[in-house]
């Protein structure tokens, strides 16, 4: 979504950008996503929610989002609806399809499989004609390199990737080898807990299991890693905690209570019937809590790194000495440290972080 944003604002501006991507078709992970895009009601809300985040960016994508949704549907983005189902947040939510046909139209010159580029996806933007022109780094993060995320994350063992194949690191490695600075975050990740078995695409959000905070959360072990009564309203927390337990694998045990509860998708009762993990407790390798009549195996997934590169609110990749980089910016996923300590939406700042980028190479 970043890369397509920039491109579409950069051509709005009078630019003839270049969008390279390293994939087979556009989107990114953001055809994937729900279509969602938000942010908290108040901005003390985004700082209470991600207090090791920094500031400057929070502020930007808070003060810059709702011109960005307008700007979207003045392009012809289609709208689902105009709430996100959550009182601590606004915004609006598109159709995933046809948003990204909507941004590849307006970007127009999309160029596919050019992992040559050094960007990957979801996108590098060049955003003139130019060989000197400047280079919007827009790939997504690192989720799909293992390499990284054992470096960075120390998950416990692999996490499974909850994203477009195609996100690894590319435009990290770019930037650190032009001398890029690190954000605060590494070893962060937005994800979720899902059933432990192979899924596709398809399983994203079917095979998610948001219901841990009504749940007793054990580890392989038998151990009980995580109070329950603390789990945060996204359970990125206990994403995050899960995958440094042995196997980045967890139990959810449930009671009845548990199972009447209501979540978004439905009750607790109806997801875990849909569970392909679901277990008899008396099948437990350890023993269940009392009351326990339900008991699902999940395993950690990453869709998206948290850390990243060091940008100003100019959208300019930064140095050790925060000096930004001649010709180089970054938005979306590469961009790191906006949500440290919490969740905040990543196609938010994508479309912010990408429509500013493309005012700064062409300012």
């Amino acid at each position: 979504m970043a890369g397509l944003c920039a491109a579409a604002r950069a051509r709005e501006l009078g630019g003839s950008p270049v969008v390279f991507e390293k994939g087979t078709r556009p989107g990114g992970s953001m055809l994937l996503s729900s279509g969602v895009i938000w942010r908290y009601r108040e901005f003390e809300e985004f700082r209470a929610q991600c207090r090791g985040g920094d500031e400057r960016l929070q502020r930007l994508v808070f003060d810059r989002l709702d011109e960005g949704l307008e700007w979207l549907e003045s392009l012809g983005a289609p709208v689902v609806a105009r709430e996100t189902g959550n009182p601590l947040t606004s915004g609006v939510r598109f159709d995933p399809e046809g948003l990204t046909e909507t941004l590849v139209r307006a970007a127009a010159e999309v160029r596919f499989g050019q992992p040559g580029t050094g960007t990957g996806t979801d996108t590098g933007t060049d955003t003139g004609t130019g060989t000197d022109c400047p280079l919007v780094l827009a790939t997504g993060g690192f989720q799909g390199d293992p390499e990284l995320v054992e470096r960075w994350v120390r998950p416990a063992a692999p996490l499974r990737v909850r994203a477009n194949p195609w996100s690894a690191g590319d435009g990290l490695r770019h930037g650190l080898a032009s001398g890029a600075a690190l954000s605060a975050g590494l070893d962060e990740f937005y994800g979720r807990n899902m059933a432990d078995v192979d899924f596709g695409e398809d399983g994203f959000v079917s095979l998610a299991q948001v219901y841990g905070r009504f749940a007793r959360i054990f580890n392989e072990q038998g151990e009980e890693f995580f109070d329950h009564t603390a789990v945060s309203w996204s359970e990125l927390d206990l994403v995050q905690a899960t995958a440094h337990q042995p196997g980045a694998r967890a139990w959810y045990l449930l009671d009845d209570a548990a199972l009447d509860e209501q979540v978004r998708y439905g009750t607790v009762r109806e997801l875990v019937a849909a569970a392909p993990t679901r277990t008899d407790p008396a099948e437990l390798p350890f023993e269940p809590t009392a009351g326990t009549v339900a008991a699902v195996r999940v395993a950690a997934a990453i869709t998206h790194t948290i850390g990243g590169l060091r940008v100003d609110e100019q959208a300019r990749v930064l140095d050790e000495q925060d000096e930004p980089i001649d010709g180089l910016l970054a938005a979306g996923a590469d961009v790191g440290g906006i949500s440290t300590g919490g969740y905040a939406s990543g196609l938010a700042s994508a479309l912010v972080l990408g429509r500013q980028a493309a005012e700064t190479a062409l300012s």
